[in-house]
């Protein structure tokens, strides 16, 4: 019996840069077949040529051994194949049903033409029953959860009969227990004898639901695991072609005072001191500090208030009460610029919207905060933002092939690097990272966290938002936990782990 899906030779350039390199790849019916690789190795070139969106330079293609030549979107989704985006890809305005049949929607009265809305409604609800989405099928789109619209995607594959199924990234925005919810569906989906393509940076969901894990290298094909062999190890070792030795890059050394976990550089005085912030009516004040030389750490759920605190001490989002305080002075934050002026510097969690001009070049998106320093007289000394931006691409190893490079040509992880760039051209006394490594390989996360400790031991306080627990744990000297709206505890070094964190995280009080 032959494979559902054959990939063979496929090559694709881009200019200046060779996304594949005679790809190979098999997929069988029923099977999670994960695609893996650093950001740039090709796994979204390769699936975007599978969905139609690109044409392949060379190789062939084959369904059920058979040849098929896809010159579009509509012609992948005729043959099966159907990709879900890491962005979704749905009408907000719209219904549960309408977006999952926007666009082919069945009609009747001949050429009237009218829209057989019941037939819409009853199919839409027989598929996401399937899906066990229980959400009214006349629900708007804009009012569902992540993890709701990312079931709503996949009933839209399933009413196009999809065979293949493509996922990428698709739990980077959905908490823990809407992501069991997908792998079940996945699970049964798989049953069914559908061929899943699964891309995704999380290892450890690499590990629980593949079937066998292909790794992208540069382009090329750089190995491939079956069931038994997989492991965050060996998946490593294939991606970068080298062991990380030390993945989470924290050096942590005994100050004077003799206190644990304090890194180089640090003092008693706090950089930063936030007292009773607020940005809601509703919601309590939120005080900590933060010394220079030390990363800490913010964990909490979806909601928590995570992002609206990061936004509130970048002046983003106005704060109707409290004090922020930089090396005991009292700053007031009316605007970004405030921040900017007084060192606060933020990463933002989606880089994509908040952190680059994607149609704007690499040295445009470095030299943007710096544009004083690289202009006499009002005008820009172009000579100095190309090597200000060439020194920057070098130290935070980003891969383009130049600095004139459009950045949204860029892979995420190199995206990610170009923001920081941006930033660290200045001098940041407070660092804010909201998210630093969502949908980031673990090479370049690897050195984003070599980045982080680098300006710790150089002085700066850094300020850590993420949802990955093992992240906060190999990162941070201390973790705030928040929970609606406020910090409900903080946890030294010594005594941090995921069910302390998450105890905290879920309303528990700390004993």
């Amino acid at each position: 019996m032959p494979p559902l899906l054959t990939v063979t030779g496929v090559s694709k350039a881009f200019p200046g840069v060779q996304a594949l390199a005679k790809v190979n790849l098999e997929l069988a019916p029923g099977e999670i077949l994960a695609v893996v690789g650093e950001n740039g190795a090709g796994k979204s070139t390769l699936m975007k040529i599978l969905a139609g969106v690109h044409q392949p330079d060379a190789g062939t293609i084959a369904l059920d051994g058979r040849p098929v030549s896809i010159r579009g979107v509509k012609e992948a989704e005729h043959l099966g194949i159907v990709l879900i985006h890491q962005e979704l890809n749905l009408a907000g305005h719209l219904d549960v049903a309408g977006n999952i049949y926007l666009g082919r929607e069945p009609t009747w009265g001949g050429i009237l033409g009218f829209i057989d809305r019941r037939r819409i409604h009853d199919d839409s609800a027989r598929i996401t029953r399937r899906l066990g989405l229980t959400t009214d099928t006349r629900a708007l789109v804009r009012d569902l959860s992540i993890g709701q619209q990312q079931l709503v995607e996949i009933a839209r594959a399933l009413s196009l009969s999809s065979r293949v199924l493509i996922l990428d990234e698709p739990t980077s925005s959905l908490t823990e227990s809407e992501t069991e919810r997908l792998f079940a569906v996945l699970g049964e989906l798989k049953d069914d004898g559908i061929g899943i393509l699964y891309i995704s940076h999380r290892l450890k969901e690499v590990e629980k639901i593949a079937d066998r894990v292909v790794v992208l290298r540069d382009g090329r094909n750089a190995g491939e695991l079956p069931r038994a062999d997989i492991c965050h190890q060996a998946i490593v070792n294939l991606m970068v072609g080298r062991e990380l030795k030390q993945f989470f890059h924290r050096q942590r050394h005994e100050a004077s005072s003799g206190e644990p976990g304090r890194a180089t550089g640090q003092v008693d005085a706090p950089r930063v001191q936030v007292q009773g912030l607020r940005w809601s009516a509703r919601q309590p004040g939120i005080s900590f500090a933060i010394r220079a030389g030390e990363i800490v750490g913010m964990a909490g759920l979806m909601g928590s208030g995570r992002t609206e605190l990061a936004e509130t001490l970048f002046g983003v989002r106005r704060s109707i009460a409290g004090t922020i305080a930089i090396d005991g002075k009292p700053i007031r934050l009316g605007r970004p610029a405030d921040a900017i002026r007084a060192g606060i510097f933020l990463i933002p969690e989606d880089r994509r919207i908040d952190g680059l001009i994607l149609d704007d070049n690499v040295k445009h998106n470095i030299s943007i905060a710096v544009l004083q320093d690289v202009s006499r007289f009002g005008f820009v000394h172009f000579r100095q933002e190309a090597r200000l931006a060439q020194v920057m691409c070098d130290r935070f190893r980003v891969r383009t092939p130049g600095t004139t490079q459009i950045v949204g040509n860029l892979s995420g992880g190199n995206q990610q690097k170009v923001v920081l760039a941006k930033w660290l051209s200045r001098t940041p006394r407070l660092l804010i990272l909201d998210e630093p490594t969502r949908g980031i390989d673990v090479g370049a996360k690897s050195e984003i966290y070599a980045l982080m400790d680098e300006l710790a031991r150089q002085g700066a306080a850094v300020l850590m938002i993420s949802s990955d627990l093992e992240e906060i744990l190999g990162m941070s000297d201390r973790v705030l936990v928040m929970h609606q709206g406020a910090v409900a505890g903080e946890l030294e070094r010594a005594a941090l782990s995921e069910e302390a964190i998450m105890h905290l995280a879920t309303g528990g009080v700390r004993t």
